[in-house]
């Protein structure tokens, strides 16, 4: 599956992993290296609220979007260790930093397989 930005015509991401359980979402990235380049960890929700990430355990710097219905509702750079950010979102995207350079609120991302 890959990310797409669909005002701009082009992949984010082309390697999507979903975090689908209860364990994967509350780890996150954590303890992990890395997000390799051209990858996004995405977590789904059922309904949009206000929902926040921190970077406790994860030693390198990411991108993360937060969406509503495919629309970008908030994007933040989040430092290593000590990044938290939050925003309203039914499905919020982690990436490698720089990855979402041109995204801006407003914006309509979306899945592709």
């Amino acid at each position: 599956m890959r990310l797409v930005h669909r005002d701009l015509d082009i992949v984010i991401a082309g390697n999507v992993e979903i975090a689908d359980s209860f364990l994967a979402r509350a780890r996150g990235l954590m303890f992990r290296r890395e997000i390799p380049e051209d990858s996004a960890l995405v977590f789904e929700f059922g309904k949009p609220v206000t929902r926040s990430l921190h970077m406790f355990c994860v030693p390198f710097a990411i991108d993360a979007v937060w969406l509503v219905d495919g629309e970008v509702t908030h994007t933040a750079r989040l430092d290593a260790w000590t990044g938290f950010s939050r925003g309203r979102a039914d499905t919020i995207c982690e990436l490698p930093a720089g990855s979402t350079e041109g995204v801006r609120t407003g914006d309509r991302i979306g899945f592709e397989e």
